[in-house]
């Protein structure tokens, strides 16, 4: 077993990770976070349009929908971005993607001009789910509020 290989390993079985693994996992979490962050603050500016497009899809109560999604795309996404409390924000992210997919990318259910592309934003999604699982299950790198917090 290589030099790097042994470190590696034996920095992950100790619980601790390497310089090279925080800086994957925190650029991990921004590009998770930019998804959820921006638009979050989207919602927020266009708070009419989203209720309406929300009400399109029979969602009840879309005002209060839309301030679920805000609260978990712009509050959950900055946990996450941070790291604090990142492995329970991530499984927050996680449970309320994997809720909203197959309502708004109900691939099966829309016209044929529509459905690669709801198809594609499905998967993405269940792409995304996974991603924030990794998070949960493995924490947020050193790199993060958390992180620090163990030291």
């Amino acid at each position: 077993m290589s030099t790097v290989t042994s470190n590696t390993y034996a920095a992950a079985t100790a619980g601790r990770t390497t310089g090279a693994q925080d800086a994957v996992t925190l650029l991990g979490r921004i590009l998770l976070a930019w998804l959820f962050i921006p638009a979050g603050w989207g919602k927020i500016a266009g708070f009419a349009g989203v209720t309406g497009y929300i009400a399109s899809k029979g969602v009840p109560l879309p005002e209060v929908a839309a301030a679920i999604a805000i609260a978990a795309e712009l509050g959950l996404g900055i946990l996450l971005l941070i790291g604090w409390q990142a492995r329970w924000a991530a499984l927050g992210l996680a449970i309320f993607v994997a809720v909203i997919t197959p309502i708004f990318h109900n691939f099966w259910a829309v016209p044929d001009a529509q459905k690669m592309m709801q198809m594609q934003a499905f998967w993405k999604n269940l792409a995304v789910v996974g991603g924030l699982l990794f998070v949960h299950a493995f924490g947020p790198g050193g790199w993060s509020v958390d992180g620090r917090k163990r030291d």
